[in-house]
């Protein structure tokens, strides 16, 4: 079966102005609109941030629309990138479809989304640091 051709939704290096934007994603988009995953927590990690599952938290992104005619190579870019394979127990990321909502017109569409993995998420809830107010950005500027 093959995936779909969903844009992605960003939070952490691959937005605008941040160090993996120019590397992965210049010239290979379409769009890249500003937008919010609902019911997910932001953590700080070690230069990079971690979105896992929390009702009622949000966390505040891009919604980055490829290029048609890029758009199977920047998915395995991006997949190589958060070091996630299809099934793999050792994945730090997982790739999942989930709805994310634009701004500021308020549109929901789905979108792929690297939120960490299960073993990663248990250990996050437990011992993670939460980014206040989901932003990377901010959390950047602090």
């Amino acid at each position: 079966m093959t995936a779909p051709r969903l844009p992605f939704f960003v939070y952490g290096t691959l937005r605008p102005g941040e160090v993996n934007h120019d590397l992965f994603l210049r010239g290979r988009t379409l769009s890249e609109l500003p937008a919010r995953l609902p019911d997910a927590m932001l953590y700080d990690g070690p230069g990079y941030p971690y979105a896992v599952e929390q009702p009622g938290a949000v966390v505040h992104g891009d919604l980055v629309t490829a290029l048609p005619e890029t758009y199977t190579e920047l998915l395995a870019a991006l997949d190589r990138l958060e070091e996630y394979t299809p099934g793999d127990t050792h994945n730090l990321y997982e790739r999942v479809e989930r709805k994310v909502t634009l701004l500021p017109n308020g549109h929901r569409t789905p979108a792929w989304v690297y939120l960490a993995a299960p073993t990663l998420t248990i250990h996050l809830r437990t011992h993670g640091t939460p980014i206040a107010g989901g932003d990377w950005q901010s959390h950047d500027l602090m």
